[in-house]
């Protein structure tokens, strides 16, 4: 059976992503398993083409002051994934490309989870490039702070209440004690270099399942003002490249106080299994930090200072730890 068709718009910021956007169409670039049926289209103020943005390109555009990211946008009012696109033709789109989309079919988070997409979220993945694989593993907390950095520069330039975002280690944003985001990176590792995809989702507005930035908003403030997916990506992107830079020249040190003041795990005491001649024993250890490797720093009630490490089998990454001793 024929997959239905799937369409894809292409848009830039300057003249030389407007020609690039014109040569992908034209060479017909651009593909995605399992969807033979993608159809481009370019954007311009007289597109004539039967789907009309939800997600408006013109407004994003002149909210982004970005010099590299998110400059190349690719939108489609549905998808199977936006991370699929990126990913998939990774080659073919500039370095900072970001693929929008207004619902997702088949979302993804971490391990196998799924993640909903339906419309009321800010569904987007972008590509990196980096070469040392060290601080490749960082870039999922450079994502995380940057949006919750966006988020507070939104509301404070609007005269709003702040909206107190959190991130829980490692990928998952929190408003009011309930997940309203997730971040999602993979890489692939080729001619020397990292190839990154980033992938995120937030809950905009919608209520269910849990929460919604806008509903905790209006809790908050009497003003109307509602938060548009086209200003949060536009301001991310600016706080994203202004920490990615410092990622790679200074390295994650930087940046390290702002994210404890927004992560939720600072002196958090979590229980571990650790297994000694056969036996499991539980233990209790007290968060203090980051690794240099991007792991969980703790101490122990022994006294020992210890690098978390999640087992991979389990869904909650704080009930699948494993201590590693630091010398």
């Amino acid at each position: 059976m024929e997959s239905e068709p799937l369409t894809l718009l292409l848009a830039g910021k300057s003249t030389a992503e407007i020609e690039l956007a014109s040569s992908l169409l034209s060479n017909n670039s651009l593909k995605l398993s399992d969807h033979a049926n993608l159809l481009l289209h370019l954007h311009s103020d007289d597109d004539t083409t039967d789907e009309t943005p939800s997600f408006d390109v013109n407004s994003y555009f002149n909210s982004l002051s970005a010099s590299r990211f998110g400059r190349f946008l690719l939108w489609s009012s549905r998808l199977p994934s936006t991370h699929d696109v990126v990913s998939q033709n990774f080659g073919e789109l500039p370095i900072g490309a970001v693929c929008v989309a207004d619902v997702q079919f088949k979302g993804r988070g971490r391990s196998t989870n799924v993640w909903e997409s339906p419309r009321g979220c800010l569904m987007f993945s972008y590509t990196i490039e980096m070469e040392d694989g060290r601080i490749v593993p960082l870039v999922q907390y450079v994502a995380s702070l940057a949006f919750t950095e966006a988020i507070k520069d939104i509301c404070s330039k609007n005269g709003l209440p702040q909206l107190e975002v959190k991130i829980k280690w490692p990928n998952d944003l929190y408003l009011n004690g309930l997940k309203v985001g997730g971040i999602l990176c993979t890489s692939t590792y080729r001619a020397k270099k990292f190839n990154i995809s980033v992938g995120i989702g937030v809950n905009v507005d919608n209520r269910q399942p849990t929460t919604c930035l806008n509903e905790r908003l209006q809790e908050l403030t009497s003003n109307a003002f509602q938060l548009r997916r086209e200003d949060i990506l536009g301001s991310f992107f600016e706080k994203f490249e202004t920490f990615f830079q410092k990622l790679i020249t200074q390295g994650f040190h930087p940046m390290e106080e702002l994210y404890y003041q927004t992560w939720l795990h600072s002196g958090q005491r979590v229980i571990i299994q650790d297994t000694c001649d056969g036996q499991t024993i539980d233990s209790v250890v007290t968060i203090q930090g980051l690794t240099s490797t991007g792991y969980l720093m703790a101490l122990g009630d022994d006294g020992q200072m210890c690098e978390l490490h999640p087992d991979g089998n389990s869904l909650d990454f704080f009930k699948g730890l494993v201590r590693h001793k630091l010398s």
